[in-house]
């Protein structure tokens, strides 16, 4: 799945996942699905795991819903 969202695309399967953010630099986020968390309130993608540790926020609840199904990950509601 490739989704474009305010800061670039996104490049998902139930695998991983890659941002690419757009601007100065070309800046890459890439992480495992296992290290992937999606949360609701604010929409977000975060991941944490190998040394790795980031976060993005998503335009709109839909986009968050897409990766759900894409990455077959379950939204978590409650932001720890």
């Amino acid at each position: 799945m490739i989704l474009t969202f305010s800061q670039g695309r996104i490049v998902a399967n139930q695998h991983e996942l890659v941002i690419r953010l757009d601007g100065a630099g070309k800046v890459n986020l890439q992480a495992r699905a296992d290290d992937i968390r999606l949360l609701r309130q604010p929409n977000m993608i975060t991941a944490t795991g190998s040394g790795v540790q980031w976060s993005i926020h998503l335009d709109d609840d839909a986009q968050l819903e897409a990766m759900s199904d894409c990455m077959g990950i379950a939204i978590d509601s409650h932001h720890n």
